[in-house]
């Protein structure tokens, strides 16, 4: 136990190291990068979604980059095949013996931190790919089964607007994304010093804090992290509130069709204990569920016409039963 409270002082200060290494490039969006961060550790994957030109790309890159992580994108099209994910058989002479053979050419997703950039423009067959090789952390092509390296950590994104041509993840694979991050516009200070900081030559030199084998310590001690039995049960019971079935609030009866399902509760935990431990806290609190409630139940609830004839959407629901 002494060996994990010094580790988690190190996991504290690590993060500082990293947000302060982001901070360079990245103006603003400091829930954004801690909600990244408590995702990764927690060993989650992330739906990011903002109108384009938020610099999502560039927050990502430099994320690895300060990780010292394998990074690869991803640019989804309707095009886009699975072999394009995954990697593609090419047939070889082999000199010395005349035959020809098949050699596996391994695909993007052979990375640690995978950016699936706007995946609701590719069909779902495609997105099927991807969305394997997150839940098992490993690829199957040419009858063999692949392992991915770890740490894995997939982020996909989605334009909010221009829908025409794409293809919505369904809520069972949205379900696979711990968290559903939304990115918004920056403040106008921030829009100011962005563009102080992008019409010049300089750039930063962005350092890096740790290593792969370092996150996989870090990711491994959240898992190790007690949770209350009472900080258990309010993340349970705040799932099961969002249920029409199950609650008495008048606000779910009225506007959800489809509550969240027992993965939001484990997320909603995993989440709590990543949060306490980069922050340093041995054990997380019923505040850190509420702090991560929102990106972890927004996509799994399934709102009806009356919500959207009304203007209520599912954070505000989110919001109401927290109170």
């Amino acid at each position: 136990m002494a060996n994990d409270i010094e580790l988690l002082k190190e996991l504290s200060e690590s993060i500082n190291k990293i947000k302060s290494e982001v901070s360079k490039v990245i103006i603003g969006q400091d829930k954004v990068v801690e909600e990244l961060l408590i995702s990764l550790f927690a060993k989650g994957n992330c739906l990011l979604v903002g109108v384009p030109g938020l610099a999502k790309t560039l927050l990502i890159r430099t994320l690895a980059e300060s990780m010292h992580l394998d990074f690869s994108r991803i640019q989804f099209t309707p095009d886009l095949m699975p072999g394009d994910i995954t990697g593609t058989e090419v047939i070889e002479d082999d000199i010395s013996t005349g035959k020809k053979t098949f050699r596996f050419v391994k695909g993007p997703i052979f990375s640690n931190i995978v950016l699936a950039d706007e995946i609701n423009r590719t069909p779902p067959k495609t997105q099927a790919a991807l969305l394997e090789a997150m839940q098992e952390h490993e690829v199957t092509a040419a009858g063999k089964t692949l392992s991915l390296q770890e740490p894995f950590f997939v982020l996909a994104t989605q334009n909010p607007i221009e829908q025409e041509g794409t293809y919505p993840l369904p809520e069972a694979q949205l379900d696979r994304f711990m968290f559903n991050i939304m990115l918004d516009y920056p403040s106008l200070k921030e829009e100011v010093d962005i563009v102080k900081s992008t019409t010049v030559e300089t750039k930063a030199t962005i350092n890096r804090v740790i290593s792969a084998d370092k996150i996989i310590e870090f990711q491994n001690l959240i898992r190790r992290i007690p949770v209350a039995d009472n900080v258990v049960e309010y993340a349970v019971n705040l799932v099961r509130s969002t249920r029409p079935d199950y609650t008495d609030s008048e606000l779910v009866k009225k506007y959800i069709s489809y509550g969240a399902g027992p993965r939001a509760s484990q997320y909603l935990v995993l989440g709590a204990k990543s949060r306490a431990g980069i922050k340093g806290n041995s054990s997380p609190e019923i505040a850190d569920v509420k702090e991560v409630a929102v990106s972890v139940l927004q996509h799994r609830i399934v709102t009806n016409f009356n919500a959207e004839a009304e203007g209520v959407d599912s954070v505000k629901i989110i919001n109401e039963l927290i109170k």
